[in-house]
């Protein structure tokens, strides 16, 4: 597989929230599987979690308790009591249904690989999506998107935060365009339509933090009925 050109990437921000565990379930799934395609990124991220051992190392030691240690290891066998107690009978391993069909030179991201996704449900001419369900967390609004060549979204804006990788094709929303590999942030401040280019189709993976807000009644109700 040729090396991609990627010319959209996460900001600084991102990553250190990513590297801080602070994130979101759904955002961080769009920012693994930016990873699984970026080389800079992972060298980006190995830098960062790399320094974040070197700050640790180089705090003063606090002080501490004579009996610091016993009481540690008396937290320790109270909680793996209470583990036992609580935990049930082994299960079956979590069967995970199969990814939707993509096209030839697209990749199920491994980031994903514990989730479940919906087969490819029609939305509108040329378009489709899919839910992803993330184990664990219900909470987490993330799906695919499917678009033929040709064809649009409508116009929106963000309540909260949408972030897309392109994993297939390529969209043009008025400020850039994106192609395979391509990371894009859109917020309350980015009012736009992405375009699907000529030539192929495009899918992305998404994950939104709040609602999209689409300018027309219909549009409206499809963005509710999808869940964006």
């Amino acid at each position: 597989m040729l090396p991609l050109d990627i010319r959209h990437h996460p900001a600084d921000e991102q990553w250190l929230s990513l590297v801080a565990g602070s994130l979101p379930t759904g955002l961080r799934l769009v920012l693994e599987t930016h990873l699984e395609l970026c080389p800079a990124c992972r060298e980006q991220v190995a830098a960062l979690r790399a320094l974040g051992g070197v700050v640790l190392e180089e705090q003063a030691p606090a002080p501490m308790r004579d009996d610091a240690l016993a009481r540690a290891l008396d937290r320790v066998d109270a909680l793996e009591n209470d583990r036992s107690a609580a935990t049930p009978s082994p299960a079956a391993p979590r069967k995970v249904p199969a990814p939707p069909p993509l096209p030839d030179g697209a990749v199920w991201p491994r980031a994903l690989a514990d989730c479940a996704a919906t087969r490819w449900r029609w939305i509108g001419p040329g378009m489709r999506w899919s839910r992803v369900s993330v184990p664990g967390a219900p909470e987490a609004n993330v799906f695919l998107l499917r678009i033929g060549a040709g064809k649009y979204l409508p116009q929106h804006t963000h309540r909260g935060t949408e972030l897309t990788q392109v994993l297939y094709g390529r969209f043009h929303d008025g400020r850039a365009l994106f192609g395979p590999g391509d990371f894009d942030l859109a917020d309350g401040e980015v009012h736009h339509q992405p375009v699907v280019q000529d030539g192929s189709e495009c899918i992305c993976l998404a994950a939104v933090e709040g609602r999209l807000h689409f300018d027309g009644l219909i549009a409206r109700w499809f963005g509710a009925a999808v869940g964006m």
